[in-house]
């Protein structure tokens, strides 16, 4: 796709690489842009069912950003790079299918904030995670103050933030940083086994179970409840609920059609 950014398709899966392994993977604003120019085609991509980004080597997934060109910024600059930043990941955040986060190693900074963005957190053992700006007299800018925290609340996301210590992965996974850890040889099966458990189910349904996880996580509880009662309704509209439940009550498996 472009020399910091690879990708790759197979069987219904997007594979996307971050591939600077010679600097640890760091997003620097070459690699941001490769990536959202991919993030936008392959949102558009009816093949790719399920998306699973990973870093190149076996040191890091991504350690973070290119430090260089943080220290070259303005005030307005660094607006404007956090800013784009946000963007980017909340493309993977609010994608219409799933997007499943295989941490191959060092997760820090733009690294840990680009994991949190995903919907789906596979941990190899190696894997360290941090968000150590405030050594560098910074705060995460990349939306790390505030997935993190309702990723694993309030308390640890400050201790974290506010230390920037560095996790091993068994502490990731012990907070809810992370759903699972694996031995690195099985890191790619497993997220490949978990995106082919997604791909069997119906492809409408996925995707209003995104959407409602998504949104309702930020409203209050009822405006939540009323957004799931519509989007449950939504269902009803789609072949793929009529066929789930007709294969139910006839004991067979569902082909579903994304209909």
């Amino acid at each position: 796709m472009g020399k910091n950014i690879l990708f790759e398709k197979k069987e219904g899966i997007g594979f996307i690489t971050i591939n600077r392994p010679e600097k640890l993977n760091a997003l620097n604003r070459e690699t941001m842009e490769e990536l959202e120019c991919l993030l936008y085609e392959v949102g558009k991509d009816e093949e790719v069912k399920v998306l699973i980004i990973t870093g190149a080597g076996e040191k890091a997934f991504v350690a973070g950003a290119d430090i260089k060109e943080l220290s070259e910024l303005t005030p307005l600059k660094a607006k404007e790079f956090s800013e784009k930043g946000q963007e980017i990941f909340s493309m993977i955040e609010n994608m219409k299918k799933p997007v499943i986060c295989a941490v191959n190693g060092f997760a820090l900074g733009g690294g840990c904030e680009l994991a949190l963005a995903c919907h789906i957190r596979i941990a190899s053992k190696t894997a360290k995670f941090g968000q150590p700006e405030v050594k560098l007299g910074l705060i995460p800018g990349y939306g790390g103050t505030q997935r993190l925290s309702r990723l694993v609340g309030k308390g640890l996301a400050s201790e974290l933030i506010l230390t920037g210590d560095m996790i091993d992965a068994e502490e990731a996974l012990k907070i809810g940083l992370v759903n699972k850890v694996v031995e690195p040889s099985d890191l790619i099966p497993t997220c490949v086994s978990i995106a082919k458990k997604i791909m069997a189910n119906s492809p409408v349904a996925v995707k209003l179970s995104l959407h409602a996880i998504n949104k309702g996580i930020n409203m209050s509880l009822d405006e939540g409840l009323a957004l799931e009662a519509n989007l449950f309704s939504l269902c009803f509209a789609s072949e793929d609920a009529k066929e789930g439940t007709r294969a139910f009550l006839e004991k067979r498996q569902p082909n579903f059609k994304g209909e």
